[in-house]
C-alpha cells in the first residue's frame, strides 16, 4: 500500500513501531485495503493532497485518518454527507471525499445522503457495500442479501425484513448526482474499473462540474465466515444478480461550482450579527461564588408567550458582559403561543462545559406544569422563583430548596404591558439571588433594546418592580389574574 498520500508509519499501530506501523486494522481480504489504495493514487494523480479533505464515517474504516496524510475529519454515524457539505461550502476550493460503509450510509444516514445527492454540490462519495454491519458483529444491513444469514438474521433475511436497498439505482433516480456507478473488487479485470471509476469520481469535483456516488461491492471473509478467495467468489456469483455492475447515471455537465469563499473577517461579522467593539461597562465585583463555586446553571420555564427565551437570553448577555463564559440553550413546544417553552442557561467564571441544566441551581417558573415539572430537580439549597399570580397553590419540595411566589403578570399588568413579566422576574431573581448587580441587567436590556428605545423605561420600572415585590412592597390584590 505504498504510495505518499498514506502516511509512512500508521501511529495508532504500536505507537509507530515495528511491524505493525506499516500494517492497518482491516482483516485479511478486506475490500477496504483496495479501496484505499485506488482513493490514495487517485488523489495523487490528481494531484490535489493538499486540497483533500477526507470524511471517515463510523464503520469499519472509522480509523482510516490514521492512513490518510490529507485533511481529515471524523463524522457522527450517517452524517459524513452533511459533515462533507460543511466542509464543502466553507472551502470551495477543497476536494472533500465522503467514504461511508452500507451500515452507515444506507441506514442511519440516508436521509443525510439523499439530501446531499439532490443537492448536487461537487463531491465525492465512496460506498462500501460488503452486504454487512462490519464493525459491529457483523447484524443485518440495509444491503443484506435476501436469506443471507447475520448475527441478526440467523435463519436468512426473509420478506418481513424486507428487501435490500440498490443503493446506486436509488441515486441515479435523484436529479442533483452527475455520476453514479457500482463496481466491485473480485478480480483484476473489476478493480481496474473499481480505480477508474473512484478517480473519475473525484476529477468530477476538481473540475467543479457536480456531485458523484461509487458504490464498491467489497468483500467481508470475516463475517462471510469464508476465506479471502470464497469471499471473492461469494461477492461474483451472490451480490451481482442483486447489485448488478455499471455505470448508472453520467450526466455530462459544465463545471458551474464557483462559490466565493466565507469572509471570517470578525469585523464583517460584527456587522451581520449587529455585534460592537464598544466595552460593555462591568459592575461585578466577582463571579457569585455564593451560588455555585464555578458555574451556575439556571432554567427558566413556561408557556409560549411568557417569555422565557428572552430572560434567558438576557441573563447570558448579562454574564458575557461581565466577562464569564455563558450559555443559552432554548426548547420550545409545537406552538409559538401557548405552547410549552423552556431555555437551560449556564453563566461560568472560566467556560461552561456542559450547557444544559437538568439540575439547575435557578429555577424561574412561569407557570404550574413547569414548576412541577423542573420544581423536584432544582439543587438541594436551590432557589426558585415562580409567578404566583399564575401558580396560587405550590407543590412543596422537599430538597431544601428556597422558594419564592412573586406575580410577575400582575404586576405587568399593572403596568399596562403584560409582556414585560419576564423582565419582572429578572428583577426578583436579582434581588432574591445577587447573581448580578442591579446595572449589570439594566445595560442588557438596553442593549436588547437599543433599536426600540421607547420601551426602555417600562422595562426598567418592570425590573424595579420585581425588586420591590421580593421586598415585599408590592400589594398583591389577592385575585389570580386566571
Amino acid at each position: 500500500m505504498k504510495s505518499s498520500i498514506f502516511y509512512e508509519k500508521f501511529e495508532r499501530h504500536a505507537h509507530g513501531e515495528g511491524l505493525k506501523a506499516n500494517s492497518t486494522h482491516y482483516c485479511p481480504g478486506c475490500g477496504h485495503g483496495l479501496a484505499h489504495k485506488y482513493l490514495a493514487e487517485a488523489i495523487d494523480e490528481l494531484q490535489i493532497q493538499n486540497r483533500t479533505v477526507l470524511v471517515s464515517p463510523v464503520g469499519c474504516s472509522v480509523f482510516m485518518y490514521y492512513y490518510f496524510d490529507v485533511g481529515n475529519t471524523q463524522a457522527a454515524h450517517g452524517r459524513a454527507p452533511a459533515v462533507a457539505l460543511g466542509h464543502k461550502v466553507a472551502n470551495p476550493e477543497s476536494i472533500v471525499i465522503s467514504y461511508q460503509g452500507d451500515g452507515d450510509l444506507a441506514s442511519i444516514g440516508l436521509a443525510e445522503i439523499i439530501q446531499a445527492a439532490q443537492l448536487g454540490i461537487p463531491i465525492s462519495v465512496i460506498f462500501i457495500n460488503n452486504a454487512i454491519y462490519g464493525m459491529t458483529g457483523g447484524q443485518l444491513a440495509p444491503t443484506t442479501l435476501m436469506e443471507q444469514k447475520t448475527s441478526t438474521s440467523p435463519h436468512g433475511r426473509n420478506r418481513i425484513m424486507g428487501q435490500p436497498l440498490r443503493m446506486a439505482e436509488m441515486i441515479a433516480q435523484i436529479d442533483g448526482p452527475m455520476y453514479v456507478e457500482r463496481v466491485a473488487l473480485f478480480d483484476n479485470k473489476q478493480r481496474n474499473h473499481a480505480k477508474k471509476a473512484i478517480k473519475k469520481g473525484i476529477q468530477l469535483q476538481v473540475e467543479g462540474r457536480g456531485f458523484s456516488f461509487v458504490e464498491v461491492l467489497a468483500e467481508c471473509p470475516t463475517h462471510l465466515k469464508m476465506t479471502p478467495q470464497e469471499a471473492e467468489i461469494w461477492v461474483r456469483d451472490k451480490m451481482l444478480p442483486v447489485f448488478p455492475l455499471g455505470v448508472k447515471k453520467d450526466e455530462p455537465r459544465e463545471p458551474w461550482f464557483k462559490l466565493n469563499k466565507p469572509n471570517f473577517d470578525p469585523n464583517k461579522l460584527k456587522e451581520l450579527v449587529g455585534g460592537t467593539s464598544d466595552k460593555v461597562a462591568r459592575f461585578s465585583p466577582g463571579f457569585p461564588h455564593h451560588i455555585s463555586p464555578s458555574d451556575i446553571s439556571l432554567k427558566l420555564a413556561g408557556s409560549g408567550g411568557d417569555g422565557a427565551q428572552t430572560a434567558a437570553m438576557l441573563i447570558t448577555r448579562a454574564g458575557i458582559n461581565e466577562g464569564f463564559d455563558a450559555t443559552h440553550i432554548p426548547s420550545y413546544g409545537p406552538e409559538s403561543r401557548g405552547g410549552t417553552s423552556y431555555a437551560d442557561v449556564h453563566v461560568a467564571e472560566t467556560e461552561v462545559l456542559s450547557p444544559a441544566s437538568p439540575n439547575p441551581n435557578i429555577l424561574i417558573a412561569f407557570n404550574a406544569p413547569s414548576l412541577a415539572k423542573f420544581g423536584p430537580h432544582v439543587q438541594n439549597g436551590g432557589t426558585i422563583i415562580y409567578d404566583s399570580s399564575i401558580i396560587t397553590a405550590p407543590p412543596i419540595f422537599n430538597h431544601g430548596t428556597i422558594i419564592y411566589g412573586i406575580p410577575f403578570t400582575q404586576i405587568a399588568m399593572d403596568l399596562g404591558k403584560v409582556m414585560v413579566k419576564n423582565i419582572v422576574a429578572l428583577g426578583a431573581l436579582h434581588a432574591a439571588t445577587d447573581i448580578f448587580p442591579k446595572e449589570t441587567f439594566l445595560t442588557a436590556i438596553r442593549q436588547a433594546l437599543k433599536d426600540k428605545c421607547a420601551m426602555i423605561p417600562i422595562n426598567e420600572e418592570a425590573f424595579e418592580w420585581g425588586i420591590r415585590a421580593y421586598n415585599g412592597e408590592y400589594e398583591f390584590p389577592g385575585e389570580s389574574v386566571l
